[in-house]
């Protein structure tokens, strides 16, 4: 099975951005991390990145038309995009959404998503062992649910 880890704008620049809420970590950190937790579980993992809303729809929209489960950090567009829940609704396949802070101890507008009633599961506040813990559920024999 392949997983879709899909990221959007800005986390292109983990390590460099407010990295006393995003960690230190670079995004090549996190990009191993999840294609070392994905052999780790039995998966294969494709993580992307992204700063235009079109392509991450494009990317849902393949995920829905694979089949894949996703992973994703849509980062402000949680709070923003009715386009990218639109695309994302239309996944059949588990659906994690995953953000590095604590999004609910941050600023008013970030308590809000437009993804989390569609996801399968929610993770937030983990850093990097968010994605892990995304991926290692989704590997598991459950089959995510």
């Amino acid at each position: 099975m392949t997983v879709l880890v899909l990221n959007g704008p800005n986390l292109g620049r983990l390590g460099v951005r407010e990295p006393d809420v995003y960690g230190t970590a670079t995004y090549a950190d996190l990009v191993a991390r999840c294609e070392a937790v994905a052999v780790e579980v039995g998966l294969d993992v494709e993580v992307r990145q992204t700063d235009d809303e079109a392509e991450m729809i494009g990317w849902l929209h393949e995920a829905a038309d694979t089949r894949s489960p996703v992973v994703l950090n849509a980062g402000a567009w949680t709070h923003t995009s009715v386009a990218v829940r639109d695309a994302a609704s239309q996944l059949t396949e588990p659906l994690i959404e995953v953000h590095l802070s604590n999004v609910h101890a941050r600023e008013p507008f970030r308590h809000t998503s437009y993804i989390s009633d569609i996801a399968a599961a929610v993770v937030v506040g983990m850093g990097l062992d968010g994605y892990a813990a995304a991926l290692r559920h989704l590997g598991s024999d459950s089959g995510g649910s």
